[in-house]
């Protein structure tokens, strides 16, 4: 993981009103990041998300240090909800239409040391109980770092007994999605409410709707084409690895774009895409397009 330094704050204060006459109050920040790609600090993890569904129940997890120092992580199993704009929440009672995988979920081992560079497999098993329901299962599994602890007969410095000194130490963790689909399920998605956000000095960002329909969760690349007339599409926009889970219907996304040479606003048109993550020969959940005024 990133070797965050320690940030030490002495507050010129007599502890008294804290209950605390000096030393260290140590104050942990949790950093999750449950969906940025699939490296979190130092931590490579790969597949960045499971699906077990049909006759699969086990699947493997490699996870590789990519950093300069041994590293320690603790690995069990969180419950997110998604909310409309995507942002993820950390929950322990399932949201109305949501179904945890937790209950069914096995994997070895729990925690793990890794060197420089070191790689190690992890592996899940699925066991589907009897008169489940059919429908999408869906918890995360969470890497969390451990940190270093001070080795011994290293020398503190001296504590000042009349202040309180605060020392934050920044935890980061990372979780990937695994999914337990019974029965046969499916599902669509639609782009709507195409829109420009435009402001000075900044990024032009595309808005949109993405609309899901089915029984299970949909995950995919959201592609943006510039088409001019007599030209070729030029690309000026790709988001990889956006996900609208079950149960939500609908998820408000917005990118970036990046303009190529030549753009104009007064002519030709924005070609969107939402397909899966299948690159060879991508599906595609639907396509729209919006033309430049």
């Amino acid at each position: 993981m990133h070797k965050g330094k320690l940030i030490k704050t002495r507050l010129q204060h007599r502890g008294r009103a804290y209950g605390v006459k000096g030393g260290w109050f140590f104050v942990i920040l949790l950093l999750v990041c449950p969906f940025l790609g699939i490296a979190q600090g130092d931590l490579l993890i790969t597949p960045r998300r499971v699906v077990l569904e049909g006759n699969k129940k086990t699947e493997e997890i490699a996870v590789a240090n990519v950093g300069q120092d041994t590293a320690f992580y603790n690995i069990s199993l969180i419950e997110f909800h998604m909310h409309e704009d995507g942002r993820m929440e950390q929950i322990t009672e399932p949201m109305s239409g949501q179904k945890f995988a937790t209950p069914m979920l096995r994997f070895f081992p729990r925690s793990i040391k890794l060197a420089p560079q070191e790689s190690q497999v992890i592996r899940i098993q699925v066991r589907r109980l009897p008169n489940m329901e059919e429908g999408e299962y869906r918890s995360h599994l969470y890497f969390r770092a451990v940190p270093k602890s001070r080795p011994e007969g290293e020398k503190t410095e001296e504590t000042d007994t009349t202040s309180l000194k605060i020392r934050l130490i920044p935890i980061y963790g990372i979780s990937i999605p695994v999914i337990v689909r019974i029965g046969n399920l499916s599902a669509t998605l639609t782009i709507s409410d195409l829109s420009l956000e435009q402001q000075e000095g900044q990024t032009t960002r595309l808005k949109m709707t993405l609309n899901r329909q089915g029984t299970q969760s949909v995950y995919g690349n959201v592609t943006v084409d510039y088409v001019a007339p007599g030209k070729e599409p030029v690309r000026v926009s790709l988001v990889k690895g956006v996900a609208v889970y079950t149960p939500n219907t609908l998820r408000y996304f917005s990118m970036p774009l990046t303009l190529p040479e030549g753009f104009s606003w007064d002519k030709g048109k924005l070609v969107i895409r939402f397909t899966d993550a299948n690159e060879a020969k991508p599906y595609i959940f639907d396509e729209k397009e919006l033309v430049l005024p």
